[in-house]
């Protein structure tokens, strides 16, 4: 039985535990710094529970002693941290966050890894399992134009102003509307602002508005520099939203003070449990001389597993990064040092016992024709 340490015992860190508990065939152990969330996590799976203080290098390391992996559930300000820690104690380390400048310091860190010691940073949604469906569009063509990602984690019943619920980090949240965002635009690597590049769509009759967010490509930029005119990663609301955010970071200029803004983000926007995840993936280019588009389209709602209720961001974001594990686990995904999420196979992923949770309740297509975007609309 394989030793995981889970770092962190909030919504997503809770997922986790879960799933890999049911399978019998991790041994899970939950650290966190706060009692409250080991007891609740306790009462939840069969883990063993530390208190750890991931601000104290010394903590981390004890903690992973001995460890296969290590799951990072925790802000994304920690993981430099937990994958030096990794580093000295050889375990594979796997982490959710959104943040560009960790991941390149967890690359950088990941040069040093021993053999066969993996260093998965970003395997939750997006980036993640976005990564890894739109470059698996790119493969059936023999050449590309635009690769375009949305992604979205929304209340499925909006009732508020900014028709949005706080489901995932809210530090998370706030670095995406704030930080400049990655992009190749007329086939040059760019960087472009954040809350900007507003379009419309219709997906299954619903209206939605997409929009600048940073972090969602991962390294996909690095992977198709030279080989595509356009590329980018938009955030998927509901319409309106974005112009309110928009007053709140740059008007209000609440992007130069983040933690000010989170307080009032949590005493003032509820959590919602009731959430639909939205992927939306469209791929152009040419195929056997024609000018062709595909598109992955997926919906993934909040449901019971395992007998229990789940929001939709806890599961894909858990089943994300625990498929991930699962295939580093079994020897289906191998390597040494870091592992980019589009080196994994879009198929493999969907038939591991995790990755399986993105086929469920899920609305997917491909079309092949003549491109035409979906009821897609530039302002």
């Amino acid at each position: 039985m394989r030793g995981i340490l889970v770092l962190g015992g909030g919504k997503i860190g809770r997922m986790i535990a879960k799933l890999l508990t049911s399978t019998g065939d991790y041994q899970v152990t939950v650290a966190d710094h706060d009692e409250l969330s080991l007891e609740r996590v306790a009462k939840q799976s069969s883990v063993k529970t530390l208190r750890v203080d991931a601000n104290h290098a010394g903590e981390l390391r004890d903690a992973m002693t001995g460890m296969d992996a290590v799951v990072s559930a925790l802000s994304f300000r920690f993981n430099p941290a937990v994958a030096e820690a990794a580093l000295q104690t050889g375990a594979h380390y796997f982490d959710l966050t959104e943040d560009v400048e960790t991941t390149r310091r967890v690359r950088a860190i990941a040069r040093e890894a021993r053999p066969n010691q993996v260093f998965a940073p970003q395997c939750g949604l997006a980036p993640g399992f976005v990564s890894i469906a739109a470059h698996a569009l790119t493969q059936s063509l023999d050449e590309l134009d635009t690769v375009f990602m949305r992604v979205g984690a929304l209340p499925q019943f909006p009732s508020n102003v900014l028709k949005y619920n706080l489901t995932w980090s809210t530090d998370g949240l706030i670095n995406e509307y704030c930080n400049e965002c990655e992009a190749i635009h007329d086939g040059k690597r760019s960087m472009v602002l954040p809350l900007e590049g507003l379009e419309h769509f219709s997906l299954d009759g619903v209206r939605y508005e997409a929009f600048n967010t940073s972090g969602g490509l991962g390294s996909l930029c690095e992977t198709f520099d030279g080989r595509v005119r356009e590329l980018n990663y938009k955030t998927i609301r509901y319409q309106g939203h974005r112009d309110l955010m928009a007053f709140l970071v740059n008007e209000l200029r609440f992007a130069e003070h983040r933690e000010q803004f989170k307080q009032i983000l949590e005493r003032a926007v509820p959590v919602t449990f009731q959430d639909v995840v939205v992927v939306f993936c469209t791929v152009n280019g040419w195929r056997n001389g024609q000018y062709v588009q595909l598109t992955d389209a997926r919906k993934i709602y909040h449901q019971q597993v395992l007998g229990e209720n789940w929001s939709a961001i806890q599961i894909t974001t858990g089943a994300g990064i625990c498929a991930v594990l699962d295939m580093v686990c079994d020897g289906s995904l191998e390597g040494t040092g870091f592992v980019k999420q589009e080196q994994i196979d879009l198929e493999g992923f969907l038939d591991n016992r995790f990755g399986r949770y993105y086929r469920s309740q899920t609305s997917s297509r491909f079309a092949w024709g003549a491109s035409e975007q979906n009821d897609q609309e530039t302002p």
